[in-house]
């Protein structure tokens, strides 16, 4: 079976609830670039969190990405959160390089 075929039987969210979302073409913020430092980290993720607190599709984001392992800040959290809360992504991220509390 080539993989192709393997992606057809997956199962897609209904991603609708994306439409009314605050974060619309602030990729910069949700995502790190390569190489980010560990403080410029804290800020960008500040600045998602806000946006995130202040959207009405908070809660529905939050759960596409915890259960479609997504990368990135997501619904008010990070991957950290995501991986603390049990959530687990195949390579995550950060997690192996922080103590997580």
């Amino acid at each position: 079976m080539a993989i192709g075929e393997l992606f057809a039987f997956r199962e897609w969210d209904d991603t609708t609830w994306s439409e009314l979302a605050e974060c619309k073409g602030l990729s910069a913020i949700f995502f790190p670039p390569a190489a980010e430092r560990p403080q410029a980290r804290e800020r960008r993720e500040a600045q998602a969190r806000e946006v995130c607190h202040s959207c009405e599709v908070m809660y529905e984001c939050r759960d596409f990405a915890r259960r479609n392992r997504e990368y990135g800040f997501w619904g008010g959290e990070s991957e950290e959160e995501r991986h603390a809360a049990g959530y687990r992504l195949i390579a995550p991220i950060g997690v192996r390089a922080r103590v997580i509390s």
